[in-house]
């Protein structure tokens, strides 16, 4: 199974997702800072992914710092959290795994640094087996709700590059071609960065499935058409109330969605859930380079000095979503917030 962020002695390993789909190079990764340019510069994305990577951030400076003094260790530790929990501001993955990387440092009371280093390792390593697990339950879960045949449009990227491993809306795509169900693919290139056409359709031409792309400005077109049984997306973030960010152009399609009686699907683990956020209007939506508009992959296609908004995500509201798949079950609409309250648990980002 393709897993984008390991851990390999001593040293964060990492798919340099900017490289796909012409080359697959893998980075070794021995020191924070590398690992913060390799977050900020998306080449680990996607939330849990990014969560995992953080995790595996905190144990590289326990791995990283020189010596036996275990007040130094963990001090440093708590630097690279700080600095990790900066570099982006939208996916809650992020935080939600620092924190628990924090909380379990500091639950090690009486460890030395040895013990310091393999604990926090251990509990990095947790993170990301819990993920895997968990796209994995959502996957099932998500796949009960695709027909037989089933044709699905799915938004950026949220397969196993955007996790620990075998991904969420790609999870239920997996899962529901695992069944036995036949799917059809519908990828929109997901502009300005094209995580769909670079990414989505090399993990599932990777897998052998049917996939076909189309620009984002198709994707009206085809449910117009006809025949799309679901729209399956990921998410960055969901607010207490339901409502969830996800990679810009989510919520244009879910509205078309909507408007053509197609059913929409988020799907993400619990520690995408931020209960600490009443509404998507809350959630911090980060906002990248100009040039990734003008110039994408480097080749100009704007006249110089012109204006650019950039922003990374928009967000769906909870009214245009059928249904939340989680690793702990489906939620159904038309009351997220009562669903997510159910199944919320201690631990959970924002639990009361």
């Amino acid at each position: 199974m393709l897993s984008p962020v390991l851990w390999n002695a001593g040293r964060v390993r990492i798919l340099d997702q900017t490289r796909l789909p012409a080359e697959e190079v893998w980075l070794e990764l021995e020191e924070v800072d590398a690992l913060d340019e390799a977050i900020r510069a998306l080449r680990v994305r996607g939330a849990p992914a990014i969560g995992v990577a953080a995790a595996l951030g905190c144990a590289l400076a326990a791995w990283r710092f020189p010596g036996q003094d275990a007040a130094g260790l963990r001090a440093a530790v708590r630097r690279a959290a700080d600095q990790l929990a900066a570099t982006r501001p939208t996916a809650v993955n992020l935080f939600w795994a620092l924190d628990r990387m924090r909380r379990h440092l500091d639950s090690l009371v009486d460890a030395d640094a040895p013990g310091l280093r393999r604990a926090l390792l251990a509990e990095a390593e947790a993170i990301r087996q819990e993920d895997l697990e968990a796209c994995q339950a959502i996957g099932r879960h998500g796949a009960a709700l695709l027909p037989d045949p089933a044709v699905v449009i799915t938004h950026c990227n949220a397969g196993a590059l955007a996790t620990a491993g075998f991904g969420t809306a790609l999870g239920v795509i997996r899962a529901a071609a695992a069944a036995g169900k036949r799917v059809r693919v519908f990828a929109d290139e997901t502009r300005p960065l094209l995580q769909g056409a670079r990414l989505t359709t090399w993990e599932l031409l990777r897998d052998g499935l049917e996939v076909t792309l189309i620009c984002d400005n198709m994707a009206g077109a085809l449910l117009q058409r006809g025949g799309v049984s679901a729209c399956v997306v990921g998410a960055d973030r969901i607010a207490r109330n339901g409502d969830a960010a996800n990679k810009i152009g989510t919520y244009p399609l879910a509205v078309l969605a909507a408007r053509h009686g197609v059913p929409f699907f988020v799907a993400a683990p619990f520690s995408t859930v931020d209960l600490g956020v009443p509404t998507g209007a809350d959630i911090p939506i980060e906002e990248r380079a100009p040039e990734e508009v003008t110039a994408p992959r480097g080749v100009a296609f704007a006249p110089t000095g012109v204006q650019v908004w950039n922003p990374a995500f928009d967000v769906t509201p909870a009214s245009l979503i059928r249904a939340l798949v989680t690793e702990r079950g489906v939620i159904a609409g038309p009351d997220l917030a009562a669903g997510l309250q159910r199944l919320a648990r201690p631990g959970d980002r924002g639990f009361p």
